[in-house]
């Protein structure tokens, strides 16, 4: 065989030419790489995996919206191991959904696609004048958050299906005012109560423990004392803050783009106004809102005739309980801060107008403009500072492709180092010490990053020690590390934890002892009612808990009181035992008739939320939808 290519080399280079080049002009050397790179399997729903790198886009997304909602939302919260833990939920969830769709036929056809980008503010802002899309701020716009329009449009359409599948589970949900009552009164019923408690702690000092019990308990859970999987690490991070300390800008082009850009640099026009409103929201009915809308004409009529009487009247009719009081008083306002028909409202009228009754999703609107205030021209020196960073961070981006390549080419081609990469893009080489497999306690950004630590712990790195490929962990943001240090987990020698053992083994007999002592007293009391002796009365219910702990209030408002007094034993594990006896129950006061609506009204979303989640684990089991990463704990304790 081997002999055969050697006598026909160049026959065999042609055929593997006809086999590869065509496969790189369908694919292209990025789909290559792409389907390289797709990381390990996450999930599974249906036969088809969720990878690391979908997973890690999808949380990119969904980071980049809640940022674009809430600028002053803390980072931390969003790069939390249980932030991205719940993205990937989310994801199997939709996928599931998605499925049940394809499998009802609940196609979206392209008229409704359509009605959807139309309605989105984000499509609206890349309307030209002629009321035309612009196609390639379109695509520039779905390209920085890596998708072609046709893939964005294919998730609207998926989006659309998961929703009707969600929209039919939550409309047919209801609760009927009988069962609803019924639920509500039993849950806000109140109990007079009297407890007992038995607490582990208490039994602690009779315990005694014989080195052959710490032996026992020691080789019977040892896997409570392992010590994890550690490694000490160096690391680059290159991202956009590391290219613009290295960028000086130079006084000239600051001063040129002052000149320039002092306009919309010294902010814009501020407006003051104040209104009468007439309340009625956009879910009002009909009659309500049309009864409204008259009410607000005629107050405008009167206001025509003598403009000098609208504070008086603001604090009369006024039904915004901010302004009213104050005339109707708004104070100084700015571009979006108002709802848009307030807003192009105020903005098109002269100081001292009153406008015609605006209509917005709060209600009817009687507006008057009392101020205008321009903006003001800042000086040079005031403005220079942000100037100075806004062309650092437009150089930097420009700077990162480039830098981005030789971070990349380095790390790999000089593997045994990171300082050759941090010398030539002066960048700092970090450490971390301690680092485990999943991320710790506390951890955020590189080093809670999933895909990070799974470059780290893979076999290469930690049997050669060499550099990691560089790896994308966020926008415009590259990694690579390299192990300095690694141990392997292991058990704990007893000698080591052997304080350990003892807490844990005394807490375990305390616990016991608690219990055994708690349904001793619970019989003896049931037997002989005068001899039990309980700490003062309280009354608690599910929403005055008087300090109660939730797992002993729950257990408490769950015992069977058919008949008072009733003695309950509850057991609290490592806490102990509670017997608690009953004296009385107490029927829910009927609420005010506002306040029964609501709480029928919630109750019946939260019975239709319910039938939802459970529609839908039952949908998970069908197509076999499985999480394959841990879930990080919620209580960093543990």
């Amino acid at each position: 065989m081997f002999d055969y290519v050697r006598k026909h080399t160049k026959l065999m280079m042609g055929l593997l030419f006809l086999l590869i080049i065509p496969s790189f002009v369908l694919f292209g050397i990025d789909g290559y790489n792409r389907f390289r790179e797709k990381g390990a399997v996450v999930a599974r729903v249906d036969g088809n995996d969720v990878t690391q790198t979908e997973w890690e886009a999808a949380h990119k997304r969904e980071v980049d919206r809640l940022r674009s909602v809430m600028p002053n939302l803390d980072a931390k919260l969003l790069d939390s191991p249980q932030a991205r833990y719940s993205t990937l939920e989310r994801m199997v969830r939709e996928r599931v959904l998605a499925r049940a769709a394809q499998d009802a036929h609940l196609l979206i056809g392209d008229a409704r696609l359509a009605r959807e980008l139309q309605s989105s503010p984000a499509i609206a802002s890349l309307r030209r004048p002629d009321g035309t899309l612009d196609m390639e701020r379109y695509r520039l716009l779905l390209g920085s958050q890596g998708m072609t329009p046709e893939m964005y449009e294919a998730n609207v359409r998926q989006d659309l299906s998961v929703r009707q599948v969600e929209s039919g589970l939550m409309q047919t949900g209801f609760a009927p005012p009988v069962l609803a009552d019924l639920i509500l009164n039993a849950y806000f019923q109140r109990r007079e109560v009297q407890l007992a408690r038995f607490e582990a702690k208490d039994f602690a000092s009779r315990i005694n423990l014989t080195d052959a019990e710490l032996e026992t308990y020691y080789q019977a859970n040892q896997s409570l004392f392992r010590s994890p999987e550690l490694v000490r690490i160096e690391y680059l991070v290159l991202d956009l803050d590391a290219i613009k300390k290295t960028i000086a800008v130079n006084e000239q082009d600051l001063k040129t783009y002052y000149e320039q850009n002092v306009a919309s640099l010294s902010g814009g026009e501020e407006r003051r106004a104040s209104h009468i409103l007439l309340a009625a929201g956009k879910d009002a009915p009909v009659s309500e809102r049309e009864k409204a809308k008259a009410k607000a004409e005629a107050l405008l009529a009167k206001l025509r005739q003598s403009p000098k009487d609208f504070a008086e009247l603001a604090r009369k009719e006024s039904q915004d309980p901010g302004s009213a009081a104050k005339g109707g008083d708004l104070d100084f306002f700015s571009r979006g801060a108002m709802v848009k028909p307030f807003e192009d409202a105020a903005f098109a009228m002269s100081k001292g107008e009153i406008s015609p009754v605006v209509e917005s999703d709060f209600g009817y609107h009687i507006i008057k403009l009392t101020d205008i205030k321009a903006p003001k021209r800042k000086s040079y020196e005031e403005l220079r500072p942000s100037i100075e960073a806004d062309l650092k961070a437009q150089q930097a981006q420009k700077k990162f492709a480039e830098a981005a390549e030789i971070f990349s080419n380095t790390v790999y081609e000089q593997s045994d180092s990171l300082k050759p990469a941090a010398e030539r893009l002066k960048l700092e080489v970090k450490t971390a010490a301690n680092l485990q497999r999943q991320p710790g306690p506390g951890a955020t950004g590189v080093l809670a990053n999933p895909k990070f630590l799974e470059a780290v712990f893979s076999s290469d790195a930690i049997e050669s020690k060499r550099n990691t490929q560089a790896i994308e962990v966020g926008p415009s943001q590259l990694v690579s590390a390299r192990i300095v240090e690694y141990k392997a987990a292991s058990t704990l020698p007893l000698s080591d934890v052997s304080a350990r053992v003892r807490e844990l083994l005394i807490n375990s007999k305390a616990s016991e002892l608690a219990r055994q002592e708690g349904e001793k007293k619970l019989a003896e009391w049931k037997v002989s009612p005068d001899k039990a002796s309980f700490k003062p009365a309280q009354t608690l219910s599910r929403d005055q808990s008087q300090g109660t702990a939730p797992q002993l209030l729950e257990a408490v408002m769950r015992a069977d009181a058919k008949s008072v007094p009733t003695l309950v034993g509850i057991d609290l594990g490592s806490q102990g035992y509670a017997i608690a006896r009953i004296n009385r129950v107490f029927a829910r006061e009927t609420p005010a008739a506002d306040l029964q609506k609501a709480e029928r009204g919630q109750l019946a979303q939260s019975w239709a939320a319910a039938q939802a989640q459970a529609y839908t684990k039952l949908l998970q089991q069908r197509y076999k939808a499985e999480i394959k990463v841990p879930a990080p704990s919620a209580d960093p304790r543990s």
